[in-house]
């Protein structure tokens, strides 16, 4: 069934420098050969007249001071510090004024953020979910977005990760989690 176009966003996920060129502090090849499958998505969901939301995951350089166990620059290396090159939007991608960026702090889009606010003061309710990396934040904003009675659906070819087994295990989870994944070619919006 095609989607409605004023009722769905694609929500891109962290396509940065920091993930996605290679002088990035976390680069994976993958991820930058998720720029042009990610464009793609969003010029045509933009052309049918659906919402575009980019993500950003931002840290500053004391937020994992005083945590107690969430620590992610321990996990990965200092990485998209705020106001760093790092934390940046990929150049590659046509972010306009009309999009909504979100500032996250987690691998969850929805932790903390405006997201759920911005989304339901739009009516929409199916998300088309897409970016950087599949198994981390991709994952855990799809989960989240479940959880809220939105309709996560991964978009499995349109995603940036490490290893294949990664890609894999979040689209196979993301469908039995939630029954919705879906590709680029199987996307339809009404009025397309």
């Amino acid at each position: 069934m095609p989607y409605d176009p004023h009722a769905t966003a694609v929500v891109v996920v962290d396509m940065q420098n920091g993930f996605c060129h290679p002088d990035g502090s976390l680069y994976a090849e993958p991820s930058e050969a998720a720029i042009d499958p990610v464009a793609d998505l969003v010029d045509r969901a933009r052309d049918a007249g659906a919402r575009v939301v980019y993500t950003r995951d931002v840290h500053p350089p004391e937020q994992f001071d005083d945590t107690h166990y969430y620590d992610e620059f321990d996990r990965w290396g200092e990485h998209v510090v705020e106001g760093s090159w790092d934390a940046e939007l990929v150049d590659a991608l046509d972010v306009r004024g009309e999009d909504h960026v979100v500032e996250k702090h987690t691998y969850d889009a929805f932790y903390r953020t405006d997201l759920e606010g911005y989304l339901d003061a739009r009516g929409i309710d199916d998300l088309l979910i897409c970016g950087t990396l599949a198994n981390v934040c991709v994952l855990h904003t799809a989960g989240s977005a479940g959880l809220r009675d939105y309709r996560p659906v991964v978009v499995e070819d349109a995603l940036g990760y490490i290893t294949e087994e990664h890609r894999e295990y979040a689209v196979e989870h993301a469908d039995w989690l939630f029954g919705e994944t879906a590709t680029r070619d199987s996307l339809t919006f009404g009025g397309e």
